[in-house]
Order: C-alpha cells, then sequence, then structure tokens
C-alpha cells in the first residue's frame, strides 16, 4: 500500500487509528550524540508521517501530544518510535512538522531534476545522492565536471523550475509493462504493494518512495554549489534548493556585513584583506618566536649567572611552547640541577617539562603526572608532556624543592 503523505504529499494534519504499540528500544539522537532509551513502536492504520527511504530522511511531528522521535519502515508498515504508549484502538490526530517535509519534498524533487538533466546534457549518470542537513550532494558517474558544465546544467535546472513544470505520481502494479520503461536504481527486499512512479512532465519518470512537490515552481529556485572529486572515479555535485537557498543567501550576507565591519572594506575586498591580515600574522608569529628563543636563553644564562641558585630552577609562562622550555634546559647543566619548567594557563591546561639527574627524575616522574593530570614520556634525561591542569603547579614546585635540598643534605 501507499501511506497517505505519499497519496497526499501536502496534507499536514491527519485523523487514523493505533493498531499497535509494544515496548522498545530506541536509539535518539541528542545534541548529535546516540542514546538508547525506552520507548514504544507504534503501528497506525495509516499516516501522514514518511519513513525513511529512496535517500529521504523520515518525518518528525505528533501523534496527539506524542512527540514521534523516528519513523522506519518494516515491509508494508510505518513503525513510528515515541517515548510514551498509545492505546491500542483508539483514534489520534496525527501532525507533521512541515517545515522539516517541505524542506525534504523540495531537495527531493530537485534531485530527480537535477539528476535527469545531468543525464540527458552530459550523459552522467547518478549512482546515489544523500539529502544532508545543510546541503544535499548527488554522486555523478563522471571524473569531473568542468565550469561550463556546471553553469549551463544550473540554467537549464532553474529554467524548468519557470516553466512551472508539474510533477506527477503513478501508483502501478509490479507486472505493469510501464513500470520497465521508468528510471530506477531497483526496489528494496521487502518491498511491498504497488510501484510509485513520480513523473516531472517531460523531463523524467522515476521511480520512488519519497515525497515530492506537486510542481517545479514550488521548488522556487536551485543553486549548484560545485562539484568536488568522489570515489572511485566520480564527482560529487553539490545543490540547494528551494529555502535552503534564501537561509543560504541570508546567512552569506550576514556574514558580509559583518566582515565589512571587522575589515573595514568593501565586500569585493575582503578577499584581499584577509590575505594582507595572513601575511602580517606570519609574519608576527615569526618575531614573536624569534623573541621567545632569545627570552629562553636570556631566563637560563640570568640562573647560570645567580652566585646563590642551589641546584633547583623552576619557570611558569603563560605564553611559550616546547621549543622555548627545551631552549632553556639546554643552557642549564641538567646533570646537577633540577629544572622544572611550565607553559599554559595558570589554571588551565598546559605543557610541562622535568629534567635533571637521571635518579631522582625517575622517582619524580609518577607524581609529576598526578598532580598535573598530565600524560608525558621520558628521553635522554627530560620528562615531558601534555598537563590537563596546571592549578596545583605550586604544590609540585614545592615538592620539587623539597626533593633537590634533600638531596643536598645527603650529599653533604
Amino acid at each position: 500500500m501507499a501511506f497517505q503523505c505519499q497519496r497526499d504529499c501536502y496534507m499536514t494534519e491527519f485523523v487514523t487509528s493505533v493498531v499497535s504499540c509494544c515496548p522498545a528500544d530506541i536509539q535518539h539522537e541528542v545534541n548529535g550524540k546516540k542514546e538508547t532509551i525506552k520507548g514504544f513502536h507504534v503501528k497506525l492504520q495509516d499516516t501522514i508521517l514518511f519513513p525513511e527511504g529512496g535517500g529521504q530522511p523520515d518525518d518528525r511531528g505528533l501523534i496527539r501530544d506524542v512527540e514521534v522521535l523516528r519513523v522506519t519502515r518494516q515491509g508494508p508498515d510505518a513503525v513510528h518510535l515515541v517515548a510514551s504508549p498509545l492505546q491500542v484502538g483508539q483514534e489520534v490526530q496525527v501532525k507533521v512538522d512541515w517545515e522539516r517535509r517541505f524542506d525534504h519534498m523540495q531537495q527531493h524533487s530537485a534531485q530527480h531534476l537535477v539528476t535527469a538533466l545531468a543525464d540527458s546534457m552530459f550523459g552522467f549518470k547518478t549512482t546515489s545522492w544523500e539529502l544532508g542537513r545543510q546541503r544535499s550532494s548527488i554522486e555523478l558517474d563522471t571524473p569531473c565536471m568542468k565550469a561550463a558544465q556546471l553553469k549551463a546544467l544550473e540554467e537549464a535546472v532553474n529554467e524548468k523550475i519557470r516553466a512551472h513544470v508539474p510533477i506527477t505520481v503513478q501508483l502501478l502494479s509490479i507486472d505493469d509493462p510501464a513500470v520497465e520503461k521508468v528510471r530506477s536504481r531497483g526496489l528494496p527486499d521487502d518491498h511491498a504493494g504497488p510501484i510509485r512512479i513520480v513523473d516531472i512532465e517531460g523531463v523524467d519518470a522515476n521511480m520512488c518512495c519519497g515525497t515530492h512537490v506537486a510542481n517545479l515552481s514550488h521548488l522556487q529556485a536551485i543553486k549548484l554549489l560545485g562539484a568536488e572529486k568522489g570515489k572511485k572515479n566520480k564527482t560529487n555535485l553539490l545543490f540547494l534548493a528551494g529555502n535552503r537557498v534564501l537561509k543560504y543567501a541570508e546567512r552569506s550576507y550576514s556574514t558580509e556585513r559583518s566582515l565589512v565591519t571587522l575589515l573595514k572594506t568593501g565586500a569585493e575586498q575582503h578577499v584581499e584583506a584577509v590575505d594582507k591580515l595572513q601575511k602580517s600574522v606570519k609574519q608576527l608569529q615569526k618575531t614573536n618566536l624569534s623573541l621567545l628563543r632569545d627570552m629562553a636563553v636570556l631566563i637560563a644564562h640570568n640562573f647560570n649567572n645567580e652566585p646563590h641558585r642551589g641546584n633547583f630552577f623552576s619557570f611558569h609562562k603563560k605564553d611559550g611552547d616546547n621549543e622555548f622550555m627545551n631552549i632553556i634546559a639546554n643552557e642549564i647543566n641538567t646533570e646537577e640541577t633540577l629544572v622544572f619548567l611550565t607553559v599554559g594557563e595558570e589554571k588551565g591546561a598546559g605543557l610541562f617539562l622535568l629534567a635533571g639527574p637521571a635518579g631522582p627524575l625517575r622517582e619524580l616522574e609518577p607524581r609529576v603526572l598526578e598532580l598535573l593530570q598530565g600524560k608525558g614520556a621520558a628521553k635522554n634525561g627530560r620528562f615531558q608532556g601534555k598537563a590537563s591542569s596546571l592549578n596545583r603547579r605550586a604544590e609540585l614546585e614545592g615538592l620539587l624543592r623539597q626533593r633537590c635540598e634533600r638531596l643536598a643534605t645527603e650529599q653533604e
């Protein structure tokens, strides 16, 4: 059978009845992470909520006041995944999240149109497609797509939109001779019921289970963002359709206005302005690195020239890196002096280096990792790594100082 959502893609509310409701573990995505929750699988007499299929994601909506978290297809049935139970036999009102549904209709119909014209104009066959959250892509069986071809294809698809070409849906039996004449990538193994044909008048007839607009004019516009090298000598064609084009233009304009304020230039000069900034930053980084190296040498020399320097040296700097710490360690005789260096935020993450006599160094390594919540490795008389927190640095410095004082007393 065809679901009500496939018979009338524009229906937003529908009254039906609950056929079954069974407990189930539900994989639900929360903030990009999948979580397993206790829920229910609900089957309805019919539904306006589309189960995922044909490259199109599933719908969202409500059954009564119960949120539908996902809709899947099992043979001839649509299974609605919900968090709360529904009474079998009761009459319920189903509402679809129309903004999500219409977006999917626009992207899916746009894919059919782009696929058909890419084939008829250039012989580029579609091997797969993906309806993404931000943009969609069509995998074309060609190693490359030239800029002129991309431009011609975009002009052609938008000309069809302006021509108000209708889209119709037919339901045919699987043995109908007409089925053999339409484009198809095959039926799923568990397919049941009639074959659904989506026909863009005079352009393309394609076997498809998804929801579509009734006329190409409802697509508003299609923007081909570009073509990228795909897998196995194929090309990925990126596109936006309908409301996504408007949202993309809005985001782009907002970004442009922000850049005008930040860069103090017109939009046409943004690339040049950013290029100059990047070159300036690189030069500043080189200068800063040179200054850090000179500072590291000076810090070490000041310690070496201190008459009462002792056998322990500790230093922390917010700005710095491993090279900065190693330069300091290189300039100090670590066979006689225990050197403890850190860089980073005083209460946050950072880097550490401990260098000194081999015996004390090995003894202190576990305590260093514990207090700095760090990870590190020893090599060539130095123990260095990353610290998750420098919050207890002062405590560690005191412990190291005491160890050096005790060692000095033992040697006397």
